[in-house]
């Protein structure tokens, strides 16, 4: 296991980066990145996967939300999605490689790999192995986490040197609609934990008095949590969290 380093739990995280719409600045973006190391603040960021194999810095499976294009980001090539303007920016679609030389090891980087199964399953690995590459040589902070255990441990079989861990939650099922109940029932005990060689966790603020959280916590395993969204929020989250990440307010 690789431990989680001392300065992600010193740093506020910045969800996305530090974005905000109306100062050009959209989520995931080269200007959010900017705006985070300028303030000193940590950053995660969310990963993709696009038809040629690059690591994209993208939430969502679809363009919609965040571009005026349609359709699924992974059958658009990486030079395609670069050329797709982010909304309410002046600015493409990142890569990994583009947004590493942006922090250039200056704040810690959290990555999130978002599920590329479906369903929280095996079918991964593609993803991992294009990230790994790109961060091949970074000196700065970062760890790498995700929801899909197996993600998590195909970032240990291939990058075992690199800090990992497990984004987490209660899964509702409002939150997650299209998962099946009995995986949703089973991740809510973060069960895997051991298993991946996972060396910390992120879980969401609204669930923090989880049994399980109280376990790991106890036991020594950091505890950051996600998205925490005012001061309010953010003191209640700290009882239990050793560090937030966060939007929408200065933490």
């Amino acid at each position: 296991m690789a431990p989680l380093p001392p300065v992600f739990l010193e740093r506020p995280i910045a969800h996305r980066a530090l974005h905000d719409r109306a100062k050009g600045r959209p989520e995931n973006s080269r200007a959010a990145v900017r705006a985070a190391v300028a303030a000193g603040y940590g950053i995660e960021i969310d990963l993709q996967l696009s038809s040629d194999g690059e690591a994209m810095v993208f939430h969502d499976y679809e363009l919609s939300r965040l571009t005026g294009e349609e359709g699924a980001l992974r059958r658009r090539s990486a030079a395609d999605l670069g050329r797709i303007a982010l909304r309410n920016g002046d600015e493409g679609i990142p890569t990994l490689a583009e947004i590493l030389a942006e922090v250039a090891g200056r704040v810690p980087l959290l990555i999130e790999f978002k599920d590329q199964d479906g369903a929280m399953g095996r079918n991964v690995g593609t993803l991992e192995a294009a990230a790994v590459a790109a961060l091949s040589g970074y000196a700065g902070p970062v760890a790498l986490m995700s929801f899909n255990p197996h993600s998590v441990a195909a970032l240990a079989a291939r990058a075992p040197h690199l800090p990992r861990g497990l984004t987490t939650c209660g899964y509702a099922a409002e939150d997650w609609p299209t998962l099946p109940p009995a995986i949703r029932d089973r991740l809510r005990g973060i069960p895997d934990f051991e298993r991946t060689g996972a060396g910390f966790i992120s879980h969401n603020r609204r669930d923090l008095d989880n049994p399980r959280v109280t376990e790991l916590r106890a036991a020594g395993v950091p505890v950051l949590c996600w998205t925490v969204r005012s001061p309010d929020q953010e003191a209640a989250a700290r009882r239990v969290a050793q560090n937030i990440t966060f939007e929408g307010y200065a933490a």
